[in-house]
């Protein structure tokens, strides 16, 4: 007797739907398995049929056979063991096959019969629901993930006796429960962190205002202990809360590498991913044999930090370039094409040289070469990426005795949501949400000069050496002030702003060509 199961598996982001099929046949008894499968999948047969008879259902001695369609896709991974053990009970005429009829069944089963979480349940039950599934059966420990989806009903089970009582009719009231879908609501990042924590340092704490206000790229450079990595590491109480679609898209990314909390699964804070210095190009960008998403995913709609970048592999920052400008990284592999999202905020720290205190000639005990080799880690075009670069200088004493007078991290952070909503109005037709994703032709729209501005960065753009790439990424950067001053147009004062930011590049690399 032939049966059929429907079941998912994951290429990427991307959900790929799976026939698991069985037939069961008088004749010598096997247990057979095709359908380009890999070794752990190939494994599945061993915990099927011990799994079917530690749950009190006897196999018969009979030829069985499974496929798992479409033959010329790999599958790998353990979620088809539950679909696998359903299609075999339902073969043998132990389960009704009207009842799997728009079902959706994953799950890893374990030798006692219990059926055990695994990692991509979002995508895939969502992915069910656009296919006119009109029921999912998952782990117990999957389903309030599964359940953030609107529309279609998820049945957790802890163990395959379960699943089978179910089928059977037995427990049809499984049917028909509804999990309640976990309430969204806005929710800042809790932490003791707070700007009002560190002392002076107010153009670098501007600079990172101005670097979430418009999501804009941001390198900090200076001597050790000027609080470069505690000003980043306080960005995630500045920056403005999800929307439930971003919580959507994010808890999409996290549940792909099982990085879900199950009892909340919903991603309600945005990412803050610090990455060390020894990080491969694969744990950063995302890849393996089956790609997954790497740092640079997982830091999706949130801060991507990169402390002592000059440390890093000078290979993998130059990795970090593509992803920056097009919010995206693509992973080509023989079997096809892997997209994975990447629009994060870079915020990068670095000493001037290997002891950290040039320009300081009095301190700074590196030799001209040294330095030279040191900054030459951190290329050009790496830097024409960077939308805001500023020194952080040593902090001053008076500035350490200065009590009760740093502003706190809320009140910049209703700056920020108050410029991040006028440039939400400002581009809806554009598809965009922040100024650092304007396109040029936008940037000629959205970022008008005036007359005298018109000059200023005329001037600028000569002196400074500044790159075409520069000279729209500062007009961006210009905007973004203006917009946490509640400004419609460009100013001077903005655009001066705005050019101060890539002076320091010009200081330490002096220019370049991109």
């Amino acid at each position: 007797m032939f049966s059929t199961v429907l079941s998912a598996t994951l290429r990427g982001l991307f959900v790929e739907f799976v026939q698991v099929e069985a037939d069961t046949s008088n004749g010598l008894p096997m247990f057979h398995m095709v359908g380009y499968l890999s070794s752990e999948v190939k494994e599945a047969g061993e915990r099927v049929r011990t799994a079917i008879k530690n749950s009190g259902v006897a196999l018969p001695a009979k030829k069985i056979v499974i496929n798992l369609s479409p033959a010329n896709m790999r599958k790998k991974g353990s979620m088809f063991d539950l679909p696998i053990a359903i299609a075999i009970l339902a073969s043998l005429g132990e389960v009704e096959e009207v009842r799997l009829r728009d079902a959706l069944l994953v799950g890893e089963l374990s030798l006692d019969g219990a059926v055990k979480h695994v990692p991509g349940i979002l995508p895939i039950v969502m992915e069910a629901k656009k296919r006119g599934c009109r029921v999912c059966i998952v782990p117990k420990e999957n389903q309030k993930e599964g359940s953030l989806v609107d529309g279609i009903q998820v049945i957790g089970v802890e163990n395959l006796a379960e699943v089978y009582e179910i089928l059977k009719g037995k427990h049809s009231e499984g049917y028909r429960k509804k999990q309640e879908n976990e309430s969204w609501d806005i929710h800042f990042h809790e932490t003791k962190l707070d700007y009002s924590d560190i002392h002076g340092q107010r153009i670098a704490k501007r600079a990172a205002e101005i670097a979430v206000a418009g999501n804009h790229n941001m390198l900090m450079i200076g001597p050790p202990g000027t609080g470069k990595s505690m000003i980043a590491k306080r960005i995630p109480t500045i920056l403005p809360p999800l929307t439930k679609e971003e919580s959507m898209e994010l808890t999409m990314i996290y549940s792909v590498i099982g990085g879900l909390n199950q009892d909340s699964p919903l991603m309600r804070e945005r990412p803050f991913r610090e990455v060390h210095q020894s990080v491969t190009k694969t744990a950063l960008i995302g890849g393996g044999t089956i790609p997954k998403p790497g740092e640079i995913s997982l830091a999706h709609k949130g801060v991507l930090f990169l402390d002592e970048i000059a440390e890093f592999q000078k290979p993998v920052i130059e990795l970090l370039r593509q992803p920056m400008e097009e919010h995206q990284i693509k992973i080509l592999r023989e079997r096809g094409e892997y997209l994975f999202p990447a629009e994060f905020l870079l915020v990068a720290a670095m000493n001037p040289c290997p002891c950290g205190n040039y320009p300081d000639l009095n301190k700074c005990m590196c030799t001209t070469p040294q330095i030279r080799n040191y900054l030459g880690r951190i290329s050009q075009p790496f830097l024409d990426r960077i939308d805001i670069c500023v020194e952080v200088e040593k902090i001053q004493y008076q500035d350490l005795q200065n009590e009760g007078e740093e502003e706190t991290s809320q009140t910049i952070r209703e700056r920020v949501s108050a410029a991040r909503e006028i440039q939400r109005k400002r581009y809806q037709e554009l598809g965009i949400l922040t100024n650092s994703e304007l396109k040029v032709k936008d940037v000629e729209k959205y970022c008008h000069l005036g007359v005298k501005e018109e000059r200023m960065m005329r001037q600028a753009f000569e002196r400074m050496n500044l790159t075409a790439r520069m000279y729209y990424k500062v007009l961006a950067v210009a905007r973004t002030i203006a917009d946490l001053e509640g400004k419609e147009n460009i100013e001077l004062v903005h655009l001066a702003e705005a050019l101060s930011y890539r002076s320091m590049d010009q200081k330490y690399w002096g220019g370049g060509e991109a």
